[in-house]
């Protein structure tokens, strides 16, 4: 059995401590994604005001980002990392007491703004914990993420078998995990700046060489979290089958989402990062096409299994690439690409709603597989040495 040595275990530290601010982000937006269906009933709405409800977070978190791009280039992400984790674990409490539309709406915006603070810090931090490695690990906390993801799935399953109340359960979950961010708050890798950082804008556009890595992450959020909003009621309403089934083909999405990031670093060490991109942009249209084309339970979750496989690895590398551009900070490349990346957050899943709610959820899934055709474009004008 190999020993771990004095000069390992501090950076093993920071892995650790980075892996379950990961976890946390992970589980609870899981939390609630399992839940949106329960949210609906709750409030007795309809597929439209869902999906305009559903627009409050991304706003929330694209209002946000100038904001927690100006804090990291300020301060240190352990400084910001906190704070975030505080905040969305309270909110998503909040969130199983709404009882009207109005409420959904301001605490979604909350959800997003939280969620994107503890992100964003938590992507810069993986960034700066990869640096004291020489081999990849990037992938390995958007594993921890998708595995955070795929247990508060399993969880939210648990509860809806249960029948016990939502509030019972967005409660339990936010007090764990807030109990998590302060138990390894202290481990969290600090990085001392030798001289204070210069004054630079609040919106950080993407400089020209970072765009076709925005522009894959806009199109790959876009489909991953139409997944989040929508792949239970997609199940429910284009297949027809039980709100049980469809929180089960939620966590099969989750399972493969967590697989792929799992195996991401073996993949590319072995095939590069360009090709995983392109094979990753095939998986989404196949999965989108056999999903929608195919409504049926085992073609549909054939088609959330590729889905999975082909969402897992683009935002982890394209946040590593972006991280490590030069002559910037890492939470700042992370927070530049992201100012188009979260329009994809923004803008699409909520249209998903309306488009639903006008032809019908199969169709608004079947436009979702133009996505996965662009990243296989978008994938293909990179240099191959990246």
């Amino acid at each position: 059995m190999q020993l771990v040595s004095k000069t390992q275990l501090p950076r093993i530290k920071h892995r650790t401590a980075a892996l379950v601010y990961f976890f946390i982000s992970g589980f609870g937006y899981s939390t609630w994604a399992s839940r949106i269906p329960a949210v609906q009933h709750q409030l007795h709405i309809n597929e439209a005001q869902l999906g305009a409800a559903l627009l409050a977070a991304p706003v929330g978190v694209l209002v946000t980002v100038p904001f927690s791009s100006n804090l990291l280039n300020k301060y240190s992400s352990k400084s910001i990392i906190i704070f975030g984790a505080v905040f969305y674990n309270i909110v998503l409490a909040l969130l199983s007491f709404v009882t009207q539309l109005w409420q959904l709406w301001v605490l979604l915006f909350c959800f997003g703004s939280s969620r994107n603070i503890l992100n964003l810090s938590m992507n810069a931090q993986g960034v700066e914990v990869q640096q004291l490695y020489e081999n990849s690990i990037i992938t390995t906390f958007h594993a921890m993420w998708s595995t955070a993801g795929f247990a508060g799935a399993a969880v939210g399953y648990f509860f809806v078998l249960s029948g016990l109340p939502l509030s019972t359960h967005f409660i339990t979950v936010s007090i764990l995990l807030l109990v998590l961010s302060i138990i390894f708050y202290q481990n969290i890798f600090y990085i001392r700046r030798e001289a204070p950082p210069q004054r630079k804008k609040i919106f950080v556009w993407p400089h020209k060489s970072l765009l076709v890595f925005a522009l894959i992450a806009f199109a790959s959020m876009a489909c991953e979290n139409v997944m989040y909003d929508w792949s239970a009621i997609f199940f429910q309403k284009a297949i027809i089958t039980t709100k049980e089934t469809a929180t089960a083909a939620f966590v099969l999405y989750m399972v493969c989402m967590t697989t792929g990031r799992l195996l991401g670093d073996k993949f590319v060490r072995k095939i590069g990062m360009v090709k995983i991109l392109r094979y990753s942009g095939a998986l989404i249209l196949a999965g989108l096409l056999l999903a929608s084309l195919l409504p049926y339970i085992i073609t549909a979750s054939i088609g959330f299994v590729l889905i999975g496989f082909g969402i897992s690895c683009i935002i982890p590398l394209v946040f590593n690439l972006a991280g490590n551009t030069k002559g910037m900070s890492s939470g700042t490349a992370i927070a530049s690409v992201s100012v188009i990346s979260y329009f994809g957050f923004l803008a699409i899943p909520p249209a998903v709603g309306f488009v639903a709610q006008a032809v019908g959820m199969r169709w608004s899934f079947c436009m979702m597989s133009v996505f996965g055709l662009a990243i296989i474009l978008l994938a293909s004008i990179i240099k191959s040495e990246q």
